[in-house]
C-alpha cells in the first residue's frame, strides 16, 4: 500500500515532477488509508507506513492512533471514524482519497453494508461490553459456536463454515445486542433502494476506482523485493523490539494472540520461532531460523497479494447489480512507462469525472458467468469436511470423483477389509460419479456378502 508521494518516488519520479504533482492536489485532496493495521502505534516497517516526509507533503489520515494492545478494534470502530472524515473534508470541498489496504475495510466505506448494533462510541458500560462479549463468543470452540448460531439464526448458520468463529461469533453478537438475527438484517440492507445481492446501496454518488494491477511474475518480484528493502530498514529489529515490550509476556502467560490487534500482522507469525528462540541457541540455528523467517515472510506476502486480486475481481469487477462503481485497471507491470501508462491516464480520468465528462476510457468489468450461491452449505462424506459454496462444492465432488477412480484400479485389493470399508463410504459419499467400472467392482464385493 503506497501513498501519492510514495509512489512517486518509488517510481523514480523526479523531484521537481513531484512537487509539482503534489502541489496540484494539495489543496484540494486529503489522502487517508484503508489499512487497519495502520491505525495502530509502532511497526511502522512491517505495515508499509508513509514516512513522516511523505506526510509532511501531503496530509493522511486514519494512521497510528490506536494503542497497539487493544485488541477490540473493529471495522466498525474504522468506518465510524472515517466516514466523520469524509464528511469534514467535503464539508471544505476537498476530495478524499482512500489508498490501500483491505479490501473488506474499503467496502464499508462504499456501501452500506455493516450492520449498526445501536452501540454507541462513547464510554457507556454498553460499549465496553460488546468487545469483551464478542471475544468471549471467539474463545468458544467453533462446533459450540456454529451449533448456537443454527439455533437463533439458521440461515446465517448454512452460509458461515463452522471454523469461522470470527463471523460465527459476530454473527451471535449482533443477534444478542438487537435481538434480531444477522440474516434479517442482511436481508433488510439488500431490500434498500440501490440495494444488491451483496448487501445495501452506494454510500457515495459516483466513487471511482483505481485498480493497480501488475502480470503476476513481475508482481512477485517486486513484493520479493519490497521484503528485502523492509530486511534493510531495520525490519528484524523493529520485529524484535516490538516483541519484547509489548509480546513477550503474553507469550509467557501463553495468551500470545496472532488473530486480532496488531499482532495478526504479516510478520509475527512467520518470525514467531525466531523471536521466541531462547538465549542460549546457537548462532547457527537463530539464523536459520531468521531465514526461515524472511522466506514465510515472502510466500505470506505473495499469497496476500492474490487475494487482494481475487477479491477486486470477485467483489468489484462481478459484482452483481448496479450499484457498483466504476473500476478503472492500470497496469504497472513496466515501471519504466509509469507516467504515460499510469499517472497521465489516472489524472485525465480524474478530471473528466470532476468535470461529469465520460472518461476516454471504459472501466474494467468481468463479464458475468453462471450465477452460484457462495454460501450455500455441503457436507463431504468422505472427507469429513464442511464446503461453503457451489463453486468450492464442484471442486471437492471432482477431487471425489478422482479419489473414486483410483480405487477402481485397485482391484487387488479386494479381500483388505480396510480397503473395503473405504471404498464403500467413497461409494456413498460419490453415487453420482458412478460408472460402468464402478458397478463391476461393486458386484465383486457383494459378490462376497458385504453388505452396501
Amino acid at each position: 500500500m503506497l501513498s501519492f508521494a510514495s509512489m512517486c518516488r518509488r517510481m523514480n519520479l523526479c523531484a521537481d515532477r513531484q512537487t509539482s504533482l503534489l502541489s496540484d492536489f494539495q489543496n484540494e485532496t486529503c489522502v487517508f488509508l484503508s489499512a487497519p493495521l495502520q491505525v495502530y502505534e509502532g511497526l511502522d516497517i512491517i505495515t508499509n507506513k508513509v514516512s513522516a516526509e511523505e506526510r509532511a507533503q501531503c496530509r493522511h489520515h486514519m494512521i497510528s492512533f490506536v494503542d497497539p494492545l487493544v485488541s477490540s478494534y473493529t471495522v466498525v470502530d474504522f468506518r465510524n471514524k472515517a466516514l466523520s472524515l469524509i464528511e469534514d473534508m467535503h464539508s471544505r470541498g476537498k476530495l478524499p482519497i482512500i489508498v490501500g489496504g483491505t479490501n473488506y475495510y474499503i467496502e464499508s466505506l462504499l456501501w452500506r453494508v455493516l450492520v449498526d448494533t445501536g452501540v454507541k462510541e462513547d464510554s457507556t458500560d454498553e460499549a465496553d461490553e460488546a468487545p469483551d462479549r464478542k471475544k468471549k463468543l471467539e474463545n468458544l470452540g467453533g462446533a459450540e459456536l456454529h451449533k448456537r448460531l443454527a439455533q437463533v439464526d439458521p440461515s446465517m448458520a448454512a452460509m458461515l463454515h463452522p471454523n469461522d468463529k470470527r463471523k460465527i461469533a459476530r454473527s451471535l453478537q449482533i443477534h444478542e445486542e438487537t435481538g434480531i438475527p444477522h440474516s434479517r438484517w442482511l436481508e433488510l440492507q439488500r431490500g434498500q433502494e440501490g440495494g444488491g445481492g451483496l448487501g445495501g446501496p452506494l454510500r457515495y454518488r459516483d466513487p471511482c476506482i483505481f485498480w493497480l494491477h501488475a502480470d503476476m511474475e513481475a508482481l512477485d518480484r517486486r513484493l520479493d523485493d519490497r521484503v528485502d528493502e523492509m530486511l534493510t530498514a531495520g525490519l528484524i529489529e523493529e520485529l524484535s523490539d516490538f516483541h519484547m515490550r509489548y509480546n513477550k509476556q503474553r507469550i509467557l502467560d501463553d495468551s500470545q494472540d496472532y488473530q486480532h490487534g496488531i499482532f495478526q500482522s504479516i510478520g509475527f507469525k512467520e518470525f514467531h520461532e525466531f523471536l521466541t528462540a531462547p538465549e542460549c541457541t546457537a548462532p547457527q540455528e537463530k539464523e536459520a531460523l531468521r531465514e526461515r523467517g524472511i522466506e514465510a515472510l515472502k510466500v505470506a506476502t505473495k499469497r496476500y497479494a492474490r487475494k487482494q486480486n481475487k477479491w477486486v475481481r470477485n467483489r468489484f469487477l462481478q459484482r452483481p447489480g448496479d450499484n457498483v462503481p466504476a473500476v478503472y485497471g492500470l497496469n504497472v507491470t513496466d515501471l519504466s512507462r509509469w507516467e504515460e501508462a499510469v499517472l497521465t491516464p489516472a489524472l485525465q480520468i480524474l478530471e473528466n469525472l470532476r468535470k461529469g465528462e465520460e472518461p476516454p476510457v471504459a472501466p474494467v468489468r468481468i463479464q458475468e458467468g453462471e450465477q452460484r450461491n457462495k454460501r450455500s452449505f455441503h457436507t463431504c462424506d468422505l472427507c469429513d469436511k464442511v464446503i461453503i459454496g457451489d463453486l468450492e462444492w464442484t471442486g471437492e465432488t471432482a477431487h471425489s470423483r478422482q479419489r473414486t477412480t483410483s480405487f477402481l484400479y485397485h482391484y487387488k485389493n479386494i479381500g483388505d477389509k480396510e480397503y473395503e470399508r473405504s471404498f464403500i463410504k467413497c461409494m456413498h459419499s460419490a453415487t453420482v460419479f458412478l460408472n460402468n467400472e464402478a458397478l463391476k467392482v461393486l458386484i465383486l464385493f457383494d459378490e462376497k456378502d458385504l453388505k452396501l
